[in-house]
């Protein structure tokens, strides 16, 4: 993928004095002034050429750019979908790892002109992007990063990629579902993370409406085996074991034991949405454990649209489309739809359930304290529960 993207992308663009990325002619479109979506990706051009506007990697393709560069690959087909539709925006690519300071990229009279903002972000990115977002009541998507980042009173920012707050929350709510009467064994490790994951499950239980889960906390040792697992197992019933960690070190020696005890204490866990990007839990050593965990996006790649988009990148691009492509299409064609209809006014319709791509979004408002009832920002809070077995992979919730 790299190398073809990079020839349709990368060698369109030169190192340049201004963060804002001249953009190829696919996407230019025809220019309006109004609406206007600003882009802000890290592309990392300034980094990628020389003064004289020479690649530096020779044939090689650094990893640190591919996120940026991929999203922006599924910004680009979402743009020619929109064209062949008669959808007219003035879209600006802006390379946030240039050598402007984020500062001087706010500043941009792109990003200042908006009328709505996209952004792949940095943890230190977030909070001021959405300061300056607040005060200009400019609408800013944060489209990658799980965290709210402290950011409160913000009616103007959205978290696609929800936190880990909402994670528990559509976990406890699937548990409840699904495993209400059975056992369920909540294994964790000391530390401050999983000290916040319970107390984010209990916040669940003490607001539930139903009959509240029987969760049973264990914390376990560095280094804990089997026999320590197996004395909360029950050989006549399946247990539910929830890994209370988001520690990938720990999520492996947890389901590697809990695969192998599975043989004669039937197991089944609940893993933390961090799991969807551990690869060898399709290995062999797993075999036979039904693992569970929560994404906000939908993985399913069976209707027509993520075919295509597959068949463009095998006869193009000589690959396939990794995740972030299809939620750069997503992203840029569903908020490119609802601005060309809304205009400047996108802030008051920001969560309608409309212009589905893959993901069934579901955009609600976050009172991080319910006695102010202030609205603190928006986020996504529709979750799919994915469930794997022997490295198949489908949606269960």
């Amino acid at each position: 993928m790299a190398g073809i993207i990079f020839t349709s992308f990368a060698f369109s663009l030169k190192a340049q004095d201004s963060a804002i990325v001249k953009l190829p002619d696919t996407l230019r479109a025809v220019k309006y002034k109004k609406p206007v979506l600003t882009i802000l990706l890290p592309l990392y051009l300034d980094s990628a050429f020389d003064a004289s506007g020479q690649y530096r990697y020779g044939k090689q393709f650094p990893r640190f750019m591919l996120p940026g560069l991929e999203f922006y690959e599924g910004v680009q087909l979402a743009i020619d979908s929109l064209k062949k539709e008669g959808v007219v925006l003035d879209v600006n690519i802006v390379d946030t790892r240039s050598s402007q300071s984020l500062g001087n990229i706010l500043a941009q009279s792109v990003v200042k002109n908006a009328d709505l903002l996209l952004a792949h972000i940095s943890f230190n990115e977030l909070k001021p992007l959405a300061e300056f977002a607040n005060d200009e009541k400019l609408p800013f998507i944060n489209v990658n990063l799980p965290n709210d980042g402290g950011v409160t009173n913000n009616p103007y920012m959205v978290i696609l990629n929800s936190t880990l707050q909402s994670h528990c929350e559509g976990i406890y709510n699937f548990l409840q579902r699904n495993y209400g009467k059975g056992p369920i064994v909540v294994f964790r490790k000391a530390g401050a993370q999983e000290d916040r994951l319970k107390a984010y499950f209990s916040d669940v239980e003490k607001a539930t409406m139903g009959t509240a889960l029987k969760l049973k906390y264990v914390t376990l040792p560095d280094g804990f085996t089997e026999a320590q697992l197996k004395i909360h197992l029950d050989s006549n019933r399946i247990t539910m074991a929830v890994a209370g960690s988001l520690d990938e070190g720990f999520a492996r020696h947890l389901a590697i034991h809990l695969a192998t005890l599975n043989k004669t204490y039937p197991v089944q866990v609940m893993g933390m949405p961090t799991w969807d990007g551990i690869r060898d839990l399709d290995k062999k050593e797993y075999k036979d454990l039904e693992i569970f965990y929560s994404i906000p996006f939908n993985p399913v790649r069976t209707d027509a649209l993520s075919e295509a988009i597959g068949r463009h990148f095998k006869d193009n691009l000589f690959s396939r489309p990794s995740d972030m492509v299809f939620r750069g299409y997503e992203t840029m064609y569903r908020f490119g739809k609802l601005l060309q209809e809304q205009g400047p006014n996108i802030s008051s319709s920001i969560g309608e359930k409309k212009h589905k791509v893959f993901t069934d979004f579901d955009i609600q408002p976050v009172l991080l304290d319910n006695q102010k009832q202030q609205l603190d920002y928006f986020e996504n809070k529709k979750l799919y529960i994915i469930k794997k077995l022997n490295g198949a992979v489908q949606t269960v919730f």
